[in-house]
């Protein structure tokens, strides 16, 4: 009989896949992935965090199944709704800002991040973009030219767009290219200088580019040294925002306000759904320049506004803040080397960092080295779905680990198992060369 793996592999065009390992899912339970023959798998990705809230929530199955039910059209392109007009509102509200803004509504982060860039360039009449070195920010437009992720793979980079390096406290030094945040801003301040920015964009936590977390007091340096040039910061939280590092926006862990703010993934509770919030000097024009037929659709707004009501209500962000707590002092005492099983999982692992449930673990070939070991890293994944687990890595070498935001405690104590499990076992030779190759991730 042919697998559903051998069907997808038959029927889907390889260019939207990134596969890690063979997995097949016919069901989802809060935390919980359900495959085909009925094992179950905890997930540690939330399908890299767009089901935040999980799998089922019901506040979300409640306001998808009650807007479906009596849709007034499929998008607000030329007519407006409540649900649309309401979940600009819930942002407005819950972003800070002054002044007039506006709200953008969309499908994915990848279009709210190339609608604020493109914005910011008719907004200010230039043209360069300040982003920074693997960063990911879509993969369309404006915004794929802008994510040094697709640059490190090949792809074209947007003309206009320089990179600077991100500060990495582990590394703090990229060959000869100063990484400190000292170093960042004054080759940010170099470029700023010359008068031709249109607007720099950057995530709070580096995400796809290896979980990186800068120093405290980054992102507020960053954004004040912007303002003192009149140049507007975009902040990207489409993967870790609204409640995932243990506070509503990660801007906030540096008390950082952008000019503009991007979200996707978990707003919309695992359907199309994005936004960015900012000044309506920039993102009122140029009118009708950002058309998407079904953006602002009645039932994913309806499904939007379940979502930021239920993140806030059930205060996601603290129970993030303790689960994460946990989840990363499990990991370091697998770092240790006081982990459950062998301990040969604690000379692999180079840093174990992250802020709330955004969680990364540096595999590396010798701790004293920190030489990145990708295809550890490779391995330990597909190690860890055999056991049980759903993780995935960025970076090439780092465990990206960004459960929902409602995995109980039994669950994290179970996948810090299955993870020093399955590092020990990749050690041990469990996993060949020849069963991770069809897979070949980033």
């Amino acid at each position: 009989m042919t697998s559903l793996y051998e069907r997808d592999a038959a029927a889907v065009a390889a260019v939207e896949k990134l596969r890690f390992f063979p997995l097949e899912v016919v069901e989802g339970r809060g935390s919980i992935l359900v495959e085909p023959g009925g094992r179950e798998l905890i997930d540690l990705s939330a399908t890299w965090t767009a089901s935040g809230l999980g799998h089922g929530h019901p506040e979300i199955v409640s306001a998808m199944t009650e807007a479906a039910a009596r849709a007034p059209g499929a998008g607000g392109l030329s007519a407006v709704h409540p649900d649309s007009v309401g979940l600009a509102e819930d942002l407005l509200a819950l972003v800070p800002g002054g002044g007039e803004r506006r709200v953008y509504l969309g499908h994915a982060g990848s279009d709210a991040n190339d609608v604020a860039l493109r914005c910011c360039r008719h907004a200010t009449g230039r043209a360069t973009i300040l982003a920074f070195e693997h960063s990911y920010h879509g993969g369309i437009g404006v915004a794929m030219g802008a994510s040094g992720v697709h640059v490190d793979a090949g792809r074209e980079a947007d003309p206009a767009v320089v990179f600077l390096p991100y500060p990495n406290p582990l590394r703090p030094f990229t060959g000869d290219i100063g990484t400190t945040v000292d170093a960042v801003l004054e080759r940010a301040r170099n470029h700023l200088a010359g008068g031709t920015i249109a607007c720099l964009i950057v995530e709070p936590i580096l995400s796809d580019g290896g979980l990186v977390v800068p120093p405290d007091g980054f992102l507020l340096r960053l954004t004040a040294l912007c303002r003192e040039y009149g140049v507007p910061v975009i902040c990207d939280e489409v993967k870790v925002g609204l409640g995932r590092p243990g506070t509503l926006h990660a801007f906030q862990h540096d008390g950082a306000e952008p000019d503009v703010v991007t979200f996707g993934k978990v707003i919309g509770g695992g359907l199309p759904l994005s936004a960015a919030v900012g000044p309506a000097d920039i993102l009122d024009g140029p009118a009708a320049s950002a058309l998407l037929t079904t953006a602002g659709n009645p039932i994913c707004t309806a499904v939007g506004r379940a979502v930021l009501r239920t993140i806030v209500d059930a205060d996601l962000p603290g129970r993030a803040a303790v689960a994460g707590r946990r989840f990363t002092a499990g990991l370091v005492e697998i770092a240790s080397g006081s982990g459950a099983y062998s301990g040969r999982s604690a000379e692999h692992i180079g840093e174990v960092r992250g802020r709330g449930l955004a969680i990364g673990v540096e595999l590396v070939g010798d701790r004293e080295w920190l030489d990145p070991a990708p295809k550890l890293a490779q391995k330990v994944v597909y190690r860890a779905w055999q056991l049980g687990a759903v993780v995935y890595y960025v970076g090439g070498n780092v465990l990206e680990i960004t459960p929902p935001l409602v995995i109980s405690d039994s669950e994290i104590d179970r996948a810090v198992d299955i993870l020093d499990l399955a590092i020990g076992d990749v050690m041990a030779g469990a996993v060949s060369d020849e069963e991770v190759a069809p897979y070949v991730g980033w």
